[in-house]
Parts: structure tokens; sequence; C-alpha cells
């Protein structure tokens, strides 16, 4: 149970630094050339990918590749929401309640033979 917190946790830092990489020179850099913003996208990748590889690392341990992946959809959603509510000020809207209860749905088909369902 320890790895699966410590990937959870490694993996929402991982995915802070991933969401910042992708989208934050959309509102930042807008007027930069996009080499500027993909230099600068790269710099920030550096750190979501030290922090992403152990996590994987350690989570592929106690968990399938699978439940890895359904678990960073979970978390990567559960980030980008507030970074494009707060970060980039776009409204929020019922369309991140449906994608968060698909992917919920997703998390009970990859996790149910863990949790004894299947």
């Amino acid at each position: 149970m320890r790895e699966i917190g410590l990937t959870i946790l490694l993996l929402s830092l991982s995915n802070v630094f991933m969401t910042f990489a992708w989208y934050a020179h959309l509102k930042d850099l807008s007027t930069k050339p996009w080499l500027v913003a993909a230099l600068a996208s790269w710099g920030i990748a550096l750190f979501e990918y030290l922090l992403q590889v152990p996590a994987n690392r350690i989570g592929y341990g106690v968990l399938s590749l699978g439940q890895l992946k359904i678990l960073q959809e979970v978390i990567t959603l559960s980030v980008f929401v507030p970074f494009a509510y707060f970060y980039m000020k776009e409204p929020l809207k019922l369309d991140y309640l449906w994608a968060g209860l698909c992917i919920l749905g997703a998390v009970f088909f990859m996790f149910r033979s863990k949790w004894g369902v299947a």
C-alpha cells in the first residue's frame, strides 16, 4: 500500500509539471516564437520526467500496466481541471464532470479484480 501512495504522490507532482509544460505557454508565451515555447516546455518537462519515471517504476511493482495508466489519467484530470480554471481562467463546464465520471468507470473496470469484484 505504501508503494501505491508514493506512486500517487509522485505522479501528482509530475502531472503539475506536465500540465504547465504542455499548456502554460499558451498563456505566458503566446507572443513568443513556438521554438521558445517548445524549449521552455522541455525544460519544465525534465522535472516531470524526474518524478514520473520513478513513480511508474514503483507503481509497476504493485499495479498492472493498465491500472497504472488509468491511475495516471485520473490524476491528469484531477490536476488539469484546477489548472484550467485557476491558472488559465477557463470556465468550469459540466463536460469535466462527465469526463470524470467516464474515467471513474475506467477505474472500476481496471481495479475490480484487485477489489475482489470480478
